[in-house]
C-alpha cells in the first residue's frame, strides 16, 4: 500500500487545500512576493510494516502580484485550484505565479516520482 500527502508552509504556518474561491484568493494573497515550502511525504506498507517512506520539500518563490491578476487567474483556472495545496496548479496557468522553483517537478504537483520509482526498482516491480 501507498500513502502520500503534501502540505504547504509559509513561515511555520500550514496551508490545506482551500474550500473555495474565497479562501483560495485568500491564500494567494499570503504567498505573494514571499517564499513557501511544499512537504510531500510518501510512504510503502507492506502486511502493516513500513517498508520504505521518502520525505521531500520544493522551495516556491511566488511573484508579487497585483490583485487584477489575480482575478484574472481566479476566473481562468476555476475549480480545479481547489484540488491544490497551493491554489495553483503548476502544469497550467499556476505557473505565472512564480519567480523561482527549487525543487523537483514532481514534487511540486504532490507525488516525488522519482524516488518512488527508484525504489519500485529495487524490489523488482518496476523495470529499468
Amino acid at each position: 500500500m501507498l500513502g502520500a500527502d503534501q502540505i504547504l508552509d509559509l513561515g511555520g504556518t500550514w496551508y490545506d487545500k482551500p474550500r473555495d474561491r474565497n479562501e483560495a484568493a485568500g491564500h494567494l494573497k499570503a504567498f505573494r512576493g514571499k517564499v513557501h515550502h511544499l512537504v510531500n511525504g510518501l510512504v510503502v506498507v507492506r502486511d502493516g510494516e513500513r517498508v520504505w517512506a521518502w520525505e521531500e520539500t520544493a522551495k516556491m518563490t511566488v511573484c508579487d502580484f497585483g490583485d487584477r491578476f489575480l482575478a484574472g487567474y481566479l476566473d481562468s483556472s476555476g475549480s480545479e485550484i481547489l484540488e491544490s495545496v497551493g491554489a495553483y496548479r503548476l502544469e497550467g496557468p499556476g505557473a505565472q505565479l512564480f519567480e523561482r522553483i527549487d525543487g523537483d517537478y514532481f514534487t511540486v504537483l504532490g507525488l516525488p516520482l522519482l524516488p518512488l520509482l527508484g525504489f519500485l526498482r529495487q524490489i523488482g516491480i518496476a523495470e529499468t
